[in-house]
């Protein structure tokens, strides 16, 4: 069964593809123009700089095949990456120099590198090669400048023919263009990268409704079965037990009955609750406030592990429409899946933010056992519990809250290292909480 890892594993690898049959695509194009050129000057097809750049095109044509059988055979995906854009701004530099350094028109393509490396490395891995690039270029130039090297076309050497402020301007201004389409890209690919992460939520988020919805309606016949019997036996079983001795055998008999009477009417209670959760007491809610009444009471719980520290990073002023009740059942099963999964000591990190277009994210993170691929397609599934004492319904129950006003909850766990529970909250209109803050 697939892992959250293999998968994002298959869509670097999935990019990696496309960039590497891009490169080929591109190495083809520098040959076919090298002798469309020629040939249309009249010049030997092996004369310079057309036989630098046959011999630059297969160098990059060599390269995409090792990339190919290096994807296929090796795991490390993410090193392949940095690797081969990294390669990629040492051909740039190669084809600069051979046609002409200073005078070439290719230094377009240092962003064309680094568009791409947004894509795959976001901003991180992007300035890295920015700053590899403009690295390049300027020794490159300043070679050149000194008469250390010797392009094949254009200026032979650039001393005595153009001032050095020319020199140090001209790479001023493409450190600048890197730099700045860097950052641009990188934002960019940043934000194209939540578009797809939210895209997939929600499909993921769908699918659990579209399968959840299928039994609701049993779900909620049964728990209407079942209530009224389980009322009348309860109030039966309390009338019978003021006649009997207390202590006595029949007595013990009679409270094991109440006991688990009791239990079976908390279950029917979640099961009413996870087939129609009801809104009519629905109202904004501070979620800051909420988060830290709900931290603090499970920090006073009497089961709660005292090794396990709590870090929360709220953002203020954060308004979200639903029942308080509600939002403190999410809240506080949430917390204890989290604590549950820790086994000693460990740590809890809340996260609480919004974004531009009125999304609430909020994030629990554990350092616990996390969850293995065995159970990992059935966490959200009624009656699917791995604890003894479970009765499978808490995160189906959540699952359920959250859907009934619009959200959407997704989950990230690596088995040994911990989970990361994302839920999704629609925001109060901008105008109230402009009103809030003031």
């Amino acid at each position: 069964m697939e892992t959250r890892l293999f998968k994002k594993n298959m869509d670097l690898s999935t990019q990696i593809k496309w960039i590497i049959l891009s490169r080929v695509f591109f190495a083809v194009i520098l040959i076919a123009s090298g002798l469309i050129f020629s040939s249309g000057e009249n010049l030997s097809f092996f004369s310079q700089p057309f036989l630098s750049l046959y011999n630059i095109a297969a160098c990059i044509l060599v390269f995409s095949i090792v990339y190919l059988i290096w994807l296929n055979k090796y795991q490390k995906i993410l090193f392949l990456a940095y690797f081969q854009t990294i390669a990629d701004t040492f051909f740039v530099t190669a084809i600069i120099f051979v046609t002409g350094s200073y005078d070439s028109i290719f230094t377009f393509l240092y962003l064309v590198v680094i568009i791409y490396t947004s894509m795959l490395l976001l901003q991180k891995g992007n300035l890295i090669i920015a700053t590899i690039s403009c690295i390049q270029y300027a020794v490159l130039i300043e070679l050149q400048y000194y008469k250390i090297i010797t392009p094949f076309t254009g200026q032979i050497y650039l001393s005595g023919t153009i001032d050095e402020s020319h020199i140090i301007y001209r790479i001023i201004i493409v450190m600048a263009a890197c730099f700045a389409v860097a950052v641009l890209s990188g934002i960019l690919a940043l934000q194209l990268k939540r578009a797809r992460q939210d895209l997939k939520m929600v499909r993921e988020h769908l699918k659990r409704v579209e399968k959840m919805a299928a039994i609701d309606e049993m779900i909620s016949g049964i728990a209407h079965e079942v209530k009224n019997p389980l009322a009348s036996l309860s109030g039966s079983i309390q009338l019978l037990q003021e006649d009997t001795k207390p202590g006595s055998y029949e007595d013990k008999l009679m409270q094991i009955i109440l006991r688990e009477t009791g239990r079976l009417k908390t279950i029917v209670d979640d099961i009413r609750l996870f087939a129609k959760p009801r809104t009519d007491n629905a109202c904004e809610i501070k979620m800051t406030d909420a988060i830290e009444e709900t931290v603090e009471l499970f920090l006073n719980d009497p089961e709660w592990n005292k090794k396990i520290q709590i870090n929360m990073n709220l953002d203020k002023n954060i308004l979200v429409f639903i029942d308080p009740s509600h939002l403190n059942q999410i809240l506080w099963n949430l917390l204890k899946n989290a604590a549950q999964s820790i086994k000693g000591s460990g740590e809890i990190k809340i996260q609480l933010k919004s974004s531009k277009n009125n999304r609430v994210y909020l994030t629990i993170k554990d350092t616990g056992v996390g969850i293995s691929d065995k159970n990992f397609n059935h966490v959200f599934d009624p009656f699917y519990t791995t604890k003894p004492d479970g009765t499978g319904l808490g995160l189906s129950i959540i699952h359920r809250l959250i859907d009934t006003y619009n959200g959407i909850i997704d989950f990230e766990s690596t088995p040994g290292k911990g989970t990361i529970f994302t839920v999704l909250f629609n925001g109060a209109p901008l105008k109230k909480r402009q009103a809030t803050k003031s």
